[in-house]
């Protein structure tokens, strides 16, 4: 399947129409991640493009490079350091950014697309795959009126396809809206339907607008798939 470059590009513009209007004191208010402000969402959202413009970047020249030199206590001092600033700064470094990963994706040629990354050891379209995730997911995490309904059924299709490690092994999972259905493995356990968007939400560990249902009950999640060391197996 193509990297979905067009529709993560069209994500980003509503990602910037959203926070548009926000103030100071808007950024500085809780996200519907525990722990976390609207201000740090937006700054992992900026660091996000900004990690997978390097990879991208350092790829078209050959390079394998860490996602983050320092690991995950890089990524996570570089979302404290700037979850603080003003809403126009947070505008401002958001665009700056995700400006920058676009301009390296339009530099990438077709056959481009298959370099590998160290993230999740895989290549720079699993990267675009996996930015369209990010800011979509996020979007609905900023709560700002934006919520998993208002995601592309294609996108819920995808993270569902990402997310379905997180269930047991036999489960199965229908759409009712779109004609979609998963397993993971050999269906024998229980079936977990319910609108596509809802379904992905619900794997996402975001609140859908209806909660999925199973005739034994929903199961339990497993952890976020894993990111794997990094380097290329």
């Amino acid at each position: 399947m193509r990297a979905p470059v067009t529709e993560v590009i069209e994500a980003h513009r509503v990602l910037a129409r959203l926070v548009g209007p926000l103030d100071d004191e808007q950024v500085r208010a809780a996200s519907a991640l525990p722990g976390w402000s609207r201000g740090h969402v937006l700054a992992h959202l900026a660091d996000n493009a900004r990690m997978f413009a390097r990879l991208a970047e350092h790829a078209l020249r050959g390079e394998l490079v860490p996602a983050y030199d320092g690991g995950v206590d890089e990524r996570n001092a570089i979302i404290e350091a700037g979850a603080g600033r003003s809403a126009a700064g947070h505008r401002a470094e958001l665009a700056c950014q995700t400006a920058e990963l676009e301009s390296v994706w339009a530099r990438l040629g077709d056959t481009d697309w298959d370099r590998p990354v160290t993230f999740r050891n895989a290549d720079v379209a699993a990267t675009v795959y996996a930015r369209w995730r990010e800011t979509w997911i996020h979007m609905a995490d900023l709560d700002l009126g934006v919520r998993p309904e208002d995601w592309p059924a294609e996108l819920a299709c995808h993270a569902i396809d990402f997310l379905l490690c997180r269930l047991p092994a036999g489960t199965g999972v229908r759409a009712e809206d779109v004609p979609r259905e998963w397993s993971v493995g050999d269906r024998t356990g229980t079936m977990v339907t319910g609108r596509v968007r809802d379904l992905a939400a619900w794997l996402a560990g975001r609140t859908p607008a209806t909660s999925p249902v199973a005739a034994e009950g929903l199961p339990v999640l497993g952890p976020w798939p894993p990111h794997p060391p990094q380097g290329r197996r």
